[in-house]
């Protein structure tokens, strides 16, 4: 059992920056690729970013590009969504995911891949 635990939401005007923080149970969390994930009132859950197991592929949603980094620290056991001129159409229930036995190099971009969810921690952006 893997259990996720995300934090840094908040409220941000236009423009701003917000760090989340994913920490990750387990002894295995390198052999997980990671996720973050947002979803909006009305929408479906989508992919923002995702890394591979050891960090060294990422993956961006287009929107995004730019302006979020994801990162990971596999000794801290975890993944990181620095988040930096936001914009009101980002606001949204941010969760990190994970996926276990995965290949090395790989990234994963689609929901039904991934194997644990966290709580999600709420982004709102005022205009």
């Amino acid at each position: 059992q893997v259990q996720l635990v995300e934090s840094g939401g908040g409220l941000v005007q236009a423009g701003g920056s917000l760090r989340l923080s994913c920490a990750a149970s387990g002894r295995t969390f390198s052999s997980y690729a990671m996720g973050w994930f947002r979803q909006a009132p009305g929408k479906e859950r989508a992919l923002v970013a995702a890394i591979s197991r050891g960090g060294g592929r990422t993956y961006y949603e287009d929107s995004v590009k730019g302006r979020f980094t994801i990162s990971r620290d596999n000794a801290k056991n975890a993944v990181y969504l620095q988040m930096n001129s936001l914009k009101p159409e980002d606001t949204a229930a941010y969760y990190c995911a994970a996926k276990i036995d995965s290949a090395y190099y790989l990234v994963y971009t689609l929901v039904y891949e991934y194997d644990y969810w966290g709580q999600g921690t709420q982004v709102t952006v005022s205009s």
